[in-house]
C-alpha cells in the first residue's frame, strides 16, 4: 500500500454532463411513447418561480392537463433532443467530456407501464442514442427512473404507493439490463430518491386525492421504490456481474442554525432522514432513527414478506446531486421543506445558496459514512443568459460557479474521498425540472428556445463551453478561463 497522498484528480476521472429524457427529448407522442408524468407539467409564468413546481397534483389536475389545448407544457417538446441528439452529442463531445448521463423514459419502453412486452420502437431509439454516446467517446451513465413514470400507473393504480408497481419496475429494468448489458456499465436506479417533498407527484406518481394522508403515502411509496431498486439490483447482477449500480440522492444535509444544543440536535435528526434513503440502499436495512421517526409520526410502513431480504441487495456507488445548502433550527427542521438561507454565502437568481466549500464537506461526510465511490451526478447554476450583440453568450458567473466547486472537489479527492466523476447538470440548455421553463439555463451550450417554446432552436457555444474544454483537457488542473473561442 502506498502512503503517498493523492495530489489531484486520478487519470481515469470522468468529466461528464447530465440531462434527463423528459427535459430534453420532446417527441412526446412519437415512437409509440405513452403519457408520462412529466407530460402534464405545465409552465406557469403567472406564478413566481418558487411556486411553479408541479408538486402535488390531483386526479382532476391530471384529467385537465390531458385535455388542455391552451396551456404550455414545455417538457412535451424539450429541446427536440429526440431528433437532434447526434448533433448535440457531437457538440458536447467537443468539450472532451468522457461521460454522459441521461435517462430512459419509462413510457417509451412500456407506454402504460403494466404491459407484458416492451415497445420495440422505444428500445430502438435508445439503441441508437447509446451507440452515439459511445461513438463520441463518452461512457453512458443511465438513469432508469427520472420523473418519467407512465401516467397510466398513476391513474389506473396509485403510482409508487401501489405495490404492483414494484413488479412493473423490475420488469422494465430487466429489459434494459438485458438489452444494454454490453453497452452500459453504470446505472442509477432512481433520480434523487430522497426528493419526496419537492417533486412529490413527478417522483412518486401519487395523485394527492387518491390517498388519505399524502405524507404517509409518500413514505410508503418510496419504500416500495427502494424495494424495487434492490430487487432490480439483484436481477442486474445475474445479467452482468460487472454492472455498477448506484443509489442517487440530492444533498439536503443542512447546517445547524446555531451552536445551541437544541438546534444542533434538530438539524442532526433532520439530516438523518436525508441519509435514510442511502442508508437503506447502501447498508441494506432500516436504521433505528428512521423507525423512531415513523413511530413518532404514526407512520406505518407496510413491508411485504420478502422486502427485508430484498433490501440486502445493496448498491455499489453513491450518486450525488449538489446545488445549494440551507441552515435549520428547531422549527424549520420539523418539515421536509423547511430551511433558512445561510447569511454567510451568496445566492443564485433562484435563491439557491452557493456553497462550494459545502460540497467538499458533504463529500467527506458521505465518504466517511459509506466508503463507496461517489459520482457527482448533478451540479450547476441556473441563470438567465443574454445573447450579446456579438452573437455570443458571455457567462463568467457560470465559470466562477464551476471553478469554485471543482476546486473543492479536488480538495475532497486529496482528502481521500473516492470521487470518480463530475457531471454538470444540463451541459446543454434544457427545460427546468421544477419550474418547467427554459429561462433558467444551466448549459455550456445555449439553445434558442424560450419559455413558450418559441425560437430557432439554434445551438450557440457559451464562454463556459470553452472553459470546460480547458478543464477537461487539463484533468481539472487549469481552472482560470483563458478566453472565448468559436
Amino acid at each position: 500500500m502506498s502512503m503517498n497522498p493523492v495530489k489531484g484528480f486520478p487519470k481515469d476521472f470522468y468529466w461528464g454532463g447530465a440531462v434527463a429524457a423528459n427535459q430534453c427529448e420532446g417527441a412526446w407522442q412519437e415512437g409509440g411513447k405513452g403519457w408520462c408524468v412529466a407530460d402534464i407539467n405545465r409552465y406557469r409564468g403567472d406564478l413566481p418561480p418558487e411556486k411553479r413546481s408541479n408538486k402535488d397534483l390531483s386526479s382532476k389536475d391530471i384529467a385537465f392537463a390531458m385535455t388542455d389545448t391552451e396551456g404550455v407544457y414545455p417538457k412535451r417538446r424539450g429541446i427536440d433532443f429526440y431528433h437532434t441528439y447526434k448533433e448535440d452529442l457531437k457538440l458536447l463531445a467537443g468539450t472532451g467530456m468522457n461521460m454522459f448521463r441521461t435517462s430512459i423514459n419509462w413510457a417509451r419502453i412500456f407506454p402504460k407501464g403494466d404491459e407484458s412486452e416492451p415497445n420495440e420502437a422505444g428500445l430502438k431509439f435508445y439503441d441508437d442514442l447509446i451507440d452515439e454516446i459511445i461513438k463520441n467517446g463518452m461512457e453512458p451513465l443511465i438513469t432508469i427512473s427520472h420523473y418519467e413514470m407512465p401516467l397510466h400507473l398513476t391513474t389506473a393504480y396509485t403510482g409508487w404507493y401501489s405495490r404492483e408497481v414494484i413488479d412493473f419496475f423490475v420488469r422494465y429494468a430487466e429489459v434494459l439490463f438485458k438489452r444494454y448489458q454490453n453497452k452500459v456499465r453504470y446505472w442509477i436506479m432512481a433520480n434523487q430518491i430522497n426528493l419526496i417533498a419537492f417533486e412529490t407527484f413527478n417522483h412518486l406518481g401519487i395523485a394527492c386525492d387518491k390517498v388519505d394522508d399524502l405524507d404517509k403515502a409518500n413514505y410508503q411509496g418510496v419504500h416500495n421504490m427502494m424495494v424495487a431498486s434492490a430487487r432490480a439490483t439483484a436481477v442486474a447482477r445475474k445479467i452482468n456481474a460487472d454492472f455498477h449500480i448506484g443509489v442517487m440522492v440530492l444533498d439536503d444535509i443542512g447546517y445547524p442554525a446555531s451552536c445551541k444544543p437544541e438546534d444542533v440536535l434538530a438539524a442532526y435528526r433532520r439530516n438523518q432522514m436525508e441519509y435514510f434513503f442511502s442508508d437503506v440502499l447502501l447498508r441494506g436495512k432500516y436504521p433505528g432513527y428512521a423507525l423512531r421517526f415513523f413511530d413518532e409520526r404514526n407512520i406505518c410502513i407496510e413491508f411485504g414478506e420478502h422486502d427485508a431480504e430484498d433490501l440486502k441487495n445493496t448498491a455499489d456507488f453513491l450518486a450525488l446531486s449538489y446545488y445549494y445548502t440551507l441552515v435549520r433550527d428547531v422549527e424549520s427542521a420539523k418539515t421536509r421543506r423547511g430551511g433558512h438561507d445561510n447569511p454567510y454565502i451568496s445566492a443564485s437568481g433562484w435563491g439557491w445558496g452557493i456553497d462550494p466549500i459545502g460540497l467538499r464537506t458533504k463529500l467527506n461526510m458521505f465518504w466517511d459514512r459509506y466508503e463507496v465511490p461517489i459520482v457527482i451526478a448533478e451540479c450547476g447554476l441556473g441563470a438567465v443568459d443574454k445573447l450579446e450583440a456579438d452573437g455570443k453568450i458571455h457567462d463568467p458567473y457560470r465559470i466562477d460557479f464551476f471553478r469554485s466547486h471543482i476546486e473543492q472537489v479536488k480538495e475532497a479527492v486529496i482528502d481521500g474521498v473516492k470521487v470518480i466523476a463530475f457531471c454538470p447538470w444540463g451541459p446543454i440548455d434544457i427545460v427546468s425540472c421544477s419550474s418547467s421553463e427554459m429561462e433558467k439555463r444551466y448549459g455550456f451550450i445555449y439553445v434558442d428556445i424560450d419559455n413558450h417554446g418559441k425560437g430557432s432552436g439554434k445551438r450557440i457555444l457559451k464562454d463556459s463551453y470553452f472553459w470546460y474544454k480547458q478543464v477537461v483537457e487539463s484533468n481539472g488542473e487549469h481552472l482560470t478561463f483563458g478566453g472565448g473561442g468559436g
